[in-house]
């Protein structure tokens, strides 16, 4: 809805000029319109991906319109009745007073450069753990916390029990383990190599090719007649007709080590697999073809050679293991039921370990680890504890991108802009597509932002494989759906022009404008060049016109 509009309807309905409005839950926020009564349709809402329930917090936010302050001494909220609708569930809704306070606060960039210039790294840090993230995130751990030291207390109970008089069976039950880790780890190898060469030998396959799918609904004869295909990284396996005329595309599990072709036969050209006549003709000659005995893989010989580092390092763990002295103890089996317990649980107990370690001091890590990347990009120096000219400018930027937008001002992305281009490559930078609605080829107003969009994009993946092996949360890839529609605007088009080849709704073009317009501000004030807080400027200006100016709410 456009601001003006929305503004007058607000108006009027506070004179009464208009008794009903029809609405979404967003009516609830940032205006003054109450209303005596306030109907709910339905209790589910679309929250971007699916349709899901209200929750008490979404549905008193929904029904807090109810009552004009001054006016009325009550306020009351319908549900409108549905089949299926639980009448205890609505009241549990109404009634429900308190709500869980989840804390949503994370690092960022331009926190960490912030924090940097006024308290220092390490201090920073400190603050940091004292915070109510990571309060919730620490008090979520006390549970886990409590079932490892059970775990530990039983552990030391299993370990008592295994108890050997003839020696150490703990270090008895250690080669034990290690061996049947070992053997585990060289199945896993073995099968990966026999998949592997598996893998291999089909790609190899030609059309025309005779094979023997070895088990199976489609055991027996098969000729191919489409080899194996590479596309964008993606591999697709052969297909295959079988000699009872059924047409497969092979996978791994159809043929679980090397397969080698039998012999080839000729395949017509223009094979029709959709034709039950050309599929019964070439069966027939499959069978005509093939040979009488087909050559067969032995299973046992495909993958050996992956095992033969483990095969020696089990036979002298094994001779370590019959030397040992409780290996002669007549309780052994006994002693060692009571290892394989202390083993499993174990296990359990690192994971609890991992699990806490993971949860602890989070909200201190991540900005340990945005500090390290900071320092390597240049932001940080020494060692951290101190912000650069680059990382100046870092501290003026405020939004989901703003380590991208830093390094598109450090590297020049927008340098030969014009106002109009500035502003449509700012709009990569704040729009942000529904669901499913993402434009993988937008249209590019001029060349200009073509090529500054595609360097930005370029800075993108270069900063996303960075925070990938630092562990941090990814940078919102830029989008440049609004791209066109903003250039049109910072140009001097008209509004309806403007909206006319899109999907988006005026409001929403409106709100995303103003974004533009607030980050534009923080680059005219960030930029390293005059030239380009100039531009950015001009950009504002240009923007910042017509229904945009005139809302006044934002």
């Amino acid at each position: 809805m456009l601001p003006t509009f929305r503004e007058i309807v607000e108006e009027l309905f506070t004179a009464g000029a208009i008794r009903a409005v029809f609405a979404t839950e967003t009516l609830a926020l940032g205006i003054n319109m109450p209303a005596r009564t306030v109907v709910l349709e339905k209790l589910v809402k679309f929250n971007g991906e699916s349709h899901v329930d209200l929750s008490p917090a979404e549905y008193t936010q929904l029904t807090g319109r109810a009552g004009r302050r001054g006016i009325d001494i009550e306020g009351h909220a319908l549900v409108v009745w549905r089949r299926g609708v639980d009448p205890v569930y609505v009241a549990g809704l109404a009634s429900t007073r308190t709500y869980p306070l989840r804390s949503s606060f994370r690092p960022s960039y331009n926190m960490a450069v912030n924090l940097v210039a006024q308290v220092g790294r390490s201090r920073a840090s400190e603050v940091l753990q004292t915070s109510f993230a990571q309060f919730q995130a620490d008090r979520s751990v006390v549970g886990l916390v409590q079932e490892g030291k059970d775990r530990q207390a039983a552990l030391e109970g299993y370990a008592e029990a295994m108890h050997c008089h003839l020696g150490d069976f703990r270090e008895y039950a250690a080669i034990r383990h290690q061996i049947s880790q070992l053997e585990k780890e060289g199945a896993k190898a073995r099968s990966a190599a026999r998949k592997a060469e598996a893998a291999v030998s089909l790609e190899a396959l030609r059309v025309g090719d005779i094979i023997t799918i070895p088990a199976g609904r489609r055991a027996g004869l098969a000729v191919v007649i489409e080899p194996s295909r590479s596309y964008r990284g993606e591999t697709s396996l052969p297909t295959v007709l079988t000699e009872d005329k059924h047409v497969k595309t092979l996978t791994l599990s159809d043929i679980p080590t090397a397969v080698t072709a039998m012999g080839s036969m000729p395949v017509p050209r223009h094979f029709n697999a959709k034709s039950p006549k050309s599929r019964r003709d070439l069966a027939t000659t499959l069978r005509i073809k093939a040979p009488r005995r087909p050559r067969e893989v032995d299973p046992a010989t495909a993958g050996r050679a992956a095992a033969g580092g483990e095969d020696a390092r089990i036979a002298g763990l094994r001779r370590q293991l019959r030397a040992h002295p409780c290996h002669a103890c007549p309780d052994r089996e006994e002693h060692a039921r009571w290892s394989d317990r202390w083993w499993r649980l174990r296990r359990e107990s690192d994971g609890l370990t991992r699990q806490v370690e993971a949860r602890t001091n989070t909200v201190a890590k991540t900005f340990e680890r945005i500090c390290g990347l900071l320092t390597d990009l240049g932001y940080l120096v020494d060692g951290g504890e101190a912000v650069s000219p680059d990382g100046e400018r870092l501290r003026r930027l405020y939004s989901d991108r703003d380590l991208l937008t830093a390094e598109c001002l450090r590297q020049g992305v927008w340098k030969r802009l014009d106002s109009s281009e500035l502003a449509a490559c700012v709009s990569m930078l704040v729009h942000e597509p529904r669901f499913g609605e993402t434009d993988p080829q937008p249209r590019m107003p001029t060349d200009g932002v073509a090529e500054a969009a595609a360097r930005m994009l370029d800075i993108w993946a270069s900063l996303e494989e960075r925070e990938e092996a630092a562990r941090l949360p990814h940078t919102p890839m830029p989008d440049a759906g609004l791209a066109w529609s903003v250039h049109r605007w910072a140009a001097g088009q008209r509004l309806d022009v403007v909206l006319k080849d899109t999907d988006l709704a005026a409001g929403d073009f409106v709100r995303r404008c103003k974004q533009v317009v607030d980050l534009l501000g923080q680059i005219a004030d960030a930029a390293p060049e005059p030239h380009l807080r100039t531009l950015a400027r001009q950009a504002t200006t240009s923007v910042m016109r017509g229904v945009v100016a005139a809302d006044r709410l934002d």
